[in-house]
């Protein structure tokens, strides 16, 4: 399936700077690998995340290592981080900053809160109220926070990894469908197999050792500069007309699928927008650059479909009653529409 002859690829002739670049980022993968042991798709997903300049919601139980994730992570590309404890008393003011009056300047300041970070941990996002969950998808999809008048923008490099608990629901906001299409991708985890649970217990038991030694530097540093030029060589991957087409016609499936099943059209209550569609082309060429390659194939787009397509694509009345949820809906897809 990944044979660039299958899809009219160019000729590689990689410039010295793109190779520096892959050897960056395939060492934080594997820098990052080390520290976050029996995760390796969450390790993916942040990356990708990273590459297709968007954010992503991960679901999962407690100590499954999301928050090492996402702290790791901003550790090795000098990016500021900030972790957001969403409770039902959180206010809009509490992560987007607010206007402290001065009497001695007699003038209002603004004292920016923690969205302003390059990246940000907002856990367990579903305790929050409504308010403060649209001031911060608004901070996602726009890029800038509106403080009375002012308008602030954020970090160019500003990445979001909200997080939800699925175990309790009680006393939790579920976030609507409208604003779950703000995250790029929705992610689930589970629990890392035994030979992964083993290395976990060796690395507590070193870093307990350690707890009391200063800390050492991430061996792996990426500058945004290079964060940025490398978000630009995702988007120059050739994509062939085949493969775009196939994605394409993923998209449109999941808002009319009686060309492939009239069982499974029945079941979908709501398809992926456009904004599924360059959600899905932006991962895939993500998904190919880590992978080293310059050109995406269909295996990348069914890869992270489900990932991407979940959250937008809804099931029925009738198909919930059944059972069925969006990763279900999206699986389905990808078994009746045809590889190109």
């Amino acid at each position: 399936m990944d044979t660039a002859a299958s899809y009219d690829v160019p000729k590689n002739d990689q410039p010295s700077d793109l190779s520096r670049l892959h050897g960056l980022f395939h060492a934080l993968r594997e820098d990052l690998s080390h520290e976050i042991v029996g995760q390796a798709a969450l390790i993916e997903r942040l990356l990708i995340a990273l590459l297709a300049d968007g954010h992503l919601l991960v679901e999962g139980a407690p100590g499954l290592a999301k928050t090492t994730a996402i702290r790791a992570l901003s550790s090795r590309i000098e990016a500021d981080f900030a972790r957001v404890q969403f409770t039902p008393d959180l206010l809009p003011a509490d992560l987007t900053g607010t206007e402290v009056w001065r009497p001695q300047d007699g003038h209002f300041e603004f004292q920016p809160g923690p969205i302003f970070h390059s990246v940000l941990l907002a856990d367990e996002i579903n305790r929050a109220p409504a308010k403060v969950q649209s001031a911060l998808l608004e901070a996602m999809g726009e890029r800038q926070v509106t403080v009375g008048r002012q308008t602030y923008g954020l970090s160019p490099l500003f990445l979001v990894m909200a997080t939800q608990n699925p175990i309790e629901q009680e006393g939790t906001f579920p976030l609507p469908e409208a604003q779950l299409d703000r995250f790029l991708m929705y992610v689930r985890i589970g629990y890392p197999e035994a030979a992964a649970e083993s290395e976990i217990l060796r690395l507590a038991r070193e870093r307990a050792r350690q707890a009391q030694q200063p800390a050492r530097a991430p061996a792996t540093k990426i500058v945004p500069a290079d964060v940025f030029a490398a978000r630009n060589a995702v988007l120059d991957l050739h994509v062939a007309p085949q493969v775009e087409r196939y994605l394409v016609e993923l998209v449109l499936a999941s808002r009319d699928a009686r060309r492939y099943d009239a069982d499974l059209a029945r079941r979908i209550g709501w398809g992926a927008s456009p904004r599924g569609s360059i959600a899905l082309e932006r991962c895939a060429r993500a998904r190919a650059w880590l992978g080293g390659r310059d050109f995406v194939t269909p295996d990348d787009v069914r890869a992270i479909a489900p990932d991407v397509l979940r959250h937008r694509v809804l099931p029925s009345y009738e198909a919930t009653a059944e059972g069925w949820d969006g990763e279900r809906l999206v699986r389905a897809l990808l078994d009746k529409v045809p590889l190109p």
